[in-house]
């Protein structure tokens, strides 16, 4: 069982909670965390199943509803904001018929906002999984997701 040989990648200690669920959530083809993979989590590091819920709601890079295979997170902190993050957002989300927190109907692709990226210095910046693109314009961003769609 594929689960279980993740369990055993950790040592049972609450510190490594954020790591496993990660490589739970990478686990499944549709990048989100299943009720029982948080249960699996909480009865292998002996935690309340409610604590380790809490984790996995509040941090946004968990997801407990099934998202696509690339999720495309774009920062909207105050220096991508200036620089023109709402055109990207509007962009990505004309370019893939859907609008932020959905999924396209193929399972592809996903939209969503991030507070900040940490990448100030290339605003206006996304993520796409753990590819991080700055410096985007419209032309940039749909040529991104071309390449994406093609597979490269």
């Amino acid at each position: 069982m594929e689960k279980v040989r993740i369990l055993k990648r950790f040592e049972p200690r609450k510190e490594n909670l954020l790591s496993l669920l990660h490589a739970l959530q990478r686990s499944n083809p549709q990048n989100y965390l299943e009720e029982e993979d948080l249960k699996l989590a909480a009865n292998y590091l002996s935690l309340p199943l409610s604590f380790v819920s809490s984790v996995a709601t509040f941090y946004s890079m968990f997801s407990l509803k099934p998202r696509g295979k690339y999720i495309i997170r774009i920062c909207e902190s105050p220096p991508c904001h200036l620089v023109g993050a709402e055109s990207i957002i509007d962009t990505v989300s004309n370019f893939l018929g859907i609008k932020v927190g959905e999924t396209t109907p193929d399972g592809l692709f996903t939209l969503e906002l991030s507070s900040c990226l940490g990448v100030c210095g290339v605003a206006p910046a996304m993520m796409v999984n753990e590819e991080v693109y700055g410096n985007l314009t419209p032309e940039k961003v749909r040529s991104v997701l071309n390449d994406l769609r093609r597979g490269k």
